[in-house]
């Protein structure tokens, strides 16, 4: 079982929060559930933020918190290996947020990045948008973490399927 998340924030620093986020539970063949909200980060949303995503202040103050959706995500992520495009990105902000709620969140990681230079290497660029573009994966609503995650699972089907060296796990969680 394989969680495919993206997340979006406050920005890229270490007092930065959640703002958005989306989990694509998937079993290697198909998805089989999914999450998604709009997050109050309990913080301002700079502009340049703001521009990047579309996400500003107002979309997220009656949005639930972190807090109000953690059981979600604990549970969409549970038993399944953390897929991201730069893992350590989204998965750093989450092992924050848990940690803020005293709990310690575990995962095994599976980077997108790194697998995408494996399987697919000699591309210009390993970035989500130009990724998308070489194996013309479309992506609908970028910067936003349910257009990139849904984005990050027609690239990881990709993976899965041109993985002739077997670097994705298949036993573990299956």
């Amino acid at each position: 079982m394989y969680a495919i998340v993206d997340i979006e924030t406050t920005g890229g620093g270490g007092t930065s929060r959640i703002t958005e986020i989306a989990v694509f539970r998937h079993d290697g063949t198909r998805i089989v559930d999914f999450f998604h909200s709009l997050i109050n980060p309990e913080m301002y949303i700079p502009p340049f933020i703001t521009r990047l995503t579309g996400i500003d202040n107002e979309m997220v103050k009656d949005a639930p918190t972190f807090y109000d959706v953690q059981d979600a995500v604990r549970a969409m992520t549970r038993d399944a290996w953390f897929v991201a495009h730069n893992a350590k990105f989204d998965y750093g902000f989450l092992k924050r947020e848990f940690g803020a709620l005293d709990e310690y969140f575990q995962r095994d990681l599976l980077c997108t990045v790194q697998l995408s230079r494996k399987i697919f290497p000699g591309l210009k660029s390993y970035s989500l948008g130009n990724l998308c573009e070489s194996l013309e994966i479309m992506i609908e609503n970028r910067h936003r973490a349910h257009g990139d995650a849904e984005a990050t699972v027609r690239l990881f089907e990709k993976l899965l399927l041109n993985d002739s060296q077997n670097l994705i796990p298949m036993d573990l969680y299956q």
